[in-house]
């Protein structure tokens, strides 16, 4: 229900300027790219209001699960997400079969300030 009020208030927010020309007088209509525009916000209000019901019922579904999962889960998140640095210097994680999660580094390269260090030295790879 709360997903329709944002297209219903837009909706009613253009309609309402329309309203006060026609009042005005006979002879003043609305514009062509007014009704146009109009007939616009009706149509995404029609083509969108099934799919924001399907959405509140899903959220009704999940919402209390995933409610659940973030009161035992976020103080560890939290502490994980203090502890990455750089989250790009990571693989994306990977689900095992047994159900366990990896989150794999990325393989460092050989950084150019590195190489140049290792000639300084006399160091050479083979």
């Amino acid at each position: 229900m709360k997903q329709l009020i944002l297209p219903a208030a837009l909706l009613a927010l253009l309609s309402t300027p329309l309203t006060a020309e026609e009042a005005g007088g006979e002879g003043s209509g609305s514009s062509l790219m007014e009704r146009g525009a109009e007939m616009l916000l009706e149509g995404l209000v029609q083509e969108m209001a099934p799919a924001l019901e399907d959405l509140q019922g899903m959220m009704g579904e999940i919402g209390p699960s995933m409610g659940a999962f973030l009161s035992k889960m976020g103080p560890a998140l939290a502490d994980i997400a203090q502890e990455v640095e750089d989250w790009s210097a990571y693989e994306l994680p990977e689900i095992l079969p047994n159900g366990d999660i990896i989150i794999r580094k990325k393989p460092k390269e050989k950084a150019p300030a590195e190489a140049d260090k290792s000639e300084e030295e006399g160091v050479t790879e083979i």
